[in-house]
């Protein structure tokens, strides 16, 4: 699918959800000096061609889970339906198909053998390994490439940082809103109350603790490439030990770095890069990581299709590229 076109608006909107996913539309507005309803059109545009949606999830490091990435192996006729066999998981998220259809990369939170128990049993599927995700440096959601407003105007939508408040966590009666959630992150209290059948203000109050607590985070899914940027790469990166803690903070720094982490495995730093288009990619391989001396070996991997970002799969996703 060719990207979309956007215009200075859209971008403003973009750029909004990303610091607020739940910002009202009137707040937004104010920011970007349109009106409350120019803003609920250009949202319901953007999510209607694809190129963004509102999503909630569980930080799973917040709740004691180690997060993993996944490289997956497998013949060149079996891709596709590996691929789609993971996202249909509900552990995993960022699920790519890359290397031609012959390899796929995927995070997920239980990096055991049950993963694989309900993909196509066959032996196209040749081989798996799993790395600890140990730290983050950078992550989709703060990803430089969707910023276009000032300063003064993303403090003013910004939230407050989460302050763990009192250690609090989901519960087993929270599943209803997170799966509602997970669905609409910009669900409104009513429909919330509908799925939970707790009132508005219950569903309101709780929404906040679980947000301010950091346990619920709620984010801007977007495609990279329906806002202009065709070339998305995986890169798995040797660094040196002694300089690794200076190239992850160096790779997170640059705009083109969508993901940077420090791992477990063979390689020991994980990072994704997006660009406008593969000439792009060139240049930033070539002129700006190539200048890192301390990085010992490097595996690119171009992204072929994304069968899942984060969130739950939105309806006919499946064998379109996103």
């Amino acid at each position: 699918m060719e990207s979309a076109t956007l215009d200075g608006t859209d971008r403003a909107l973009v750029h909004a959800l990303q610091l607020d996913g739940r910002a009202p539309f009137a707040r937004i507005a104010d920011v970007l000096g349109v009106s409350e309803q120019t803003v609920a059109r250009r949202y319901r545009k953007l999510s209607a061609a694809g190129v963004i949606r509102v999503v909630g999830g569980l930080d799973g490091a917040r709740l004691g889970h180690t997060p993993w990435t996944l490289r997956v192996r497998c013949t060149p006729d079996a891709g596709t339906a590996v691929a789609e066999a993971l996202a249909r998981r509900p552990d995993t998220y960022w699920v790519h198909l890359l290397s031609g259809g012959t390899e796929i990369s995927c995070f997920t939170q239980s990096p055991d053998a049950v993963l694989l128990e309900k993909l196509p049993r066959t032996g196209r599927v040749l081989d798996m390994t799993a790395h600890a995700l140990l730290h983050g440096f950078a992550t989709p959601d703060g990803w430089p490439g969707l910023a276009c407003l000032s300063e003064e105007q993303a403090a003013r939508l910004r939230p407050a940082p989460p302050d763990g408040r009192d250690g609090l966590l989901p519960e087993e009666e929270d599943r209803p809103l997170l799966d509602a959630l997970a669905r609409d992150g910009r669900a409104g209290y009513a429909e919330l109350a509908g799925a939970t059948g707790w009132s508005e203000s219950t569903v309101k109050r709780r929404l906040g603790l679980l947000r301010a607590s950091g346990a619920l985070r709620v984010q801007l899914d977007y495609s990279p490439r329906l806002l202009g940027y065709r070339a998305e790469a995986r890169l798995w990166v040797s660094v040196r030990p002694s300089a690794l803690l200076d190239v992850a903070r160096t790779l997170s720094g640059h705009p083109e770095i969508s993901f940077a982490a420090v791992t477990t495995g063979p390689t020991n730093l994980l990072a994704t890069a997006v660009c406008r288009d593969n000439a792009g990619l060139y240049r930033y391989l070539t002129e700006r990581v190539s200048a890192l001396d301390a990085i010992q070996t490097l595996e690119t991997a171009p992204v072929l299709r994304t069968m899942k970002r984060t969130g739950v799969l939105p309806p006919q996703a499946y064998g379109r590229p996103a």
